[in-house]
């Protein structure tokens, strides 16, 4: 069974019936993807605290676990066939770039598949 993954230092996720685990920094979003590997989305925030890696970071991770550049992680499961995600950060530059950097690559991957 999938699960949605938030990733956020403070908040929390919405009620809305999905099977939400939450990460509150990379060192957590790795354990989550090891434990119970990829998630069929995932809601991003950008800003994860002080000397943490951002969510756009985390993003980039997911991309190069996906092309199997991260063996021996929890990344290394690579995303799944029709992973969504979203992202509800307040840091609106940081949100487009977490936002342009899957979406391109979510679109490079269709096109890959597709030829």
């Amino acid at each position: 069974m999938t699960y949605a993954l938030f990733i956020d230092d403070e908040r929390f996720p919405p009620e809305d019936g999905l099977s939400w685990k939450i990460a509150r920094n990379a060192r957590q979003v790795e354990a989550i993807l090891t434990q119970f590997g990829p998630p069929g989305f995932i809601s991003f925030d950008h800003d994860l605290g002080d000397d943490e890696p951002t969510g756009h970071d985390i993003a980039h991770k997911l991309v190069d676990g996906d092309i199997g550049a991260l063996p021996g992680t929890g990344y290394e499961a690579g995303l799944p066939l029709h992973f969504r995600f979203t992202v509800h950060s307040q840091n609106p530059v940081g949100a487009r770039n977490i936002e342009a950097l899957l979406t391109r690559y979510l679109e490079f991957r269709k096109r890959q598949t597709s030829v």
